[in-house]
């Protein structure tokens, strides 16, 4: 892993192949994620390279923040993407849900800003059903259990990746993960749509229900440079589930894009 400073605190991101010749994408998890949801993407067999994955503050190895859920925390995440875009020169933003938020408020709120976004299982806003903010806060096993239930993160739960992505959700913890989805909650750029100014890609799994067609097709409709796309036999991460079919389609934007 290697390390930016900014703001006061130091941000994890692993970067492969350097030296490889096309853009480089720049990888943002989602709630309760670390840059590791992104192996397939980042591996030599992935769709472009250089590629970057990065931990937001309190993820995986990098520090943490104090802040409360909404905008301070979306901010503070935006500063690590930002950080890291910069020290690695990335062309690309691909964002996951929560990731596809911040992607969302680096384009309208920062002075950076990448070629092309693509933006997988996430939308204008990001509206939390209320039993899981509840379960987020008084049963972490419960909220864990519902998000790894049938067409939530996945399509098919007996999918070899479900039980690395509960250890990953353990692992990032009940506090991180709950200021995560309720900053999701806050999450409302519906009307600011048309100020993003940069090739959009909405990627949506087909049977995700934590983040539906709709918010992707609106996604599409009101970015003016947008576009959206569906994989099928997937859920909310696709780009686990159906790695190949999305590391395809990503491919064929980016060639397009930039």
């Amino acid at each position: 892993m290697e390390r930016v400073s900014h703001h006061g605190r130091v941000t994890a991101y692993r970067q492969t192949q350097p030296a490889g010749g096309g853009p480089t994408a720049l990888y943002v998890h989602g709630s309760g994620a670390t840059h590791r949801v992104w192996g397939r993407q980042y591996a030599p067999s992935g769709p472009t390279h250089p590629a970057v994955a990065l931990d937001m503050s309190g993820h995986g190895e990098s520090d943490d923040i104090d802040t409360a859920a909404g905008t301070t925390t979306l901010d503070a995440y935006a500063d690590d993407v930002v950080a890291v875009g910069r020290e690695t020169d990335a062309d690309v933003l691909v964002g996951n849900s929560l990731g596809g938020a911040i992607a969302q408020w680096v384009a309208l709120e920062r002075d950076w800003a990448p070629e092309a976004i693509v933006l997988l299982g996430t939308g204008p806003e990001l509206p939390v059903f209320e039993g899981l903010q509840e379960w987020l806060a008084d049963d972490w096993d419960r909220a864990v259990e519902f998000l790894h239930e049938r067409d939530r993160l996945f399509h098919d739960i007996d999918h070899a990746a479900v039980s690395r992505s509960r250890e990953q959700m353990e692992a990032v913890g009940q506090a991180v993960t709950r200021r995560d989805f309720m900053t999701c909650h806050g999450f409302d750029v519906r009307d600011r749509l048309g100020e993003i100014d940069v090739p959009v890609l909405a990627v949506c799994g087909e049977h995700d229900k934590l983040t539906p067609r709709a918010y992707h097709e609106t996604l599409a409709s009101e970015i003016p440079d947008g576009e959206v796309s569906f994989v099928p036999d997937a859920a909310h991460l696709a780009m686990v589930e159906r790695a190949e079919v999305f590391n395809d389609t990503l491919t064929e934007f980016i060639e397009e894009a930039v």
